[in-house]
């Protein structure tokens, strides 16, 4: 079972990111606090449920959350800035988008950086091991995907719509026939070096 949180005396906010690893589409991150009596006996890193499952409680959370907010940070802003600071700025601007200001930020991972005075602990895993993180995950990687599934419609070789931009064989195939498009990130090598074959 999750904890709800790391200090149950603070009004705390966990955040979360998704698609660190995709060759193409944005960066998106989600801030979330939850009132000090929920539970939900599936609720959990969003790595490890169904997508009918995050979206099931993508609609609980988002009712039930005393706020929530998520961000994209788009291809031109990671390019620019690289991926990890990228996935920072978009945790600091869910945090800053939340209607009700936290006392304390709960950060999955081991990178982060100060926002404004707000004391914060990074958790590696740690949407494994809090409710707050776990949901912000779910709502991170939901609005992610439903972003994938839209430019789909525009790009439809691609398979955003299966591979959701993460690096599968038949991405990098794509991108190999076609080349790549206003979605990718010009600043990631979206091809692996050709071996050096008939030498």
């Amino acid at each position: 079972m999750l904890k709800l949180k790391i200090n149950n005396n603070l009004l705390e906010c966990g955040t979360d990111e998704a698609g660190r690893g995709c060759l193409a589409g944005p960066v998106t991150a989600a801030a979330v606090i939850l009132p000090d009596d929920f539970q939900h006996p599936f609720l959990t890193d969003s790595k490890q449920l169904s997508e009918k499952k995050r979206l099931e409680l993508r609609a609980i959370i988002e009712k039930e959350a005393i706020c929530y907010s998520v961000v994209h940070i788009m291809m031109d802003e990671i390019d620019k800035i690289n991926i990890l600071y990228a996935s920072i700025l978009g945790m600091h601007r869910a945090i800053a988008g939340l209607s009700t200001p936290p006392e304390f930020i709960a950060v999955d991972g081991n990178k982060f950086k100060p926002f404004n005075d707000t004391p914060f602990e990074c958790v590696v895993k740690g949407d494994g091991k809090y409710l707050h993180i776990a949901a912000a995950s779910i709502l991170a990687k939901t609005h992610r995907d439903e972003f994938m599934h839209e430019i789909h419609e525009k790009f439809p070789h691609y398979n955003w719509k299966k591979n959701k931009g993460y690096p599968t064989k038949e991405h990098r195939e794509a991108i190999r026939e076609l080349g790549s498009s206003i979605f990718h990130r010009k600043s990631f090598k979206l091809l692996p070096d050709p071996t050096l074959l008939d030498l």
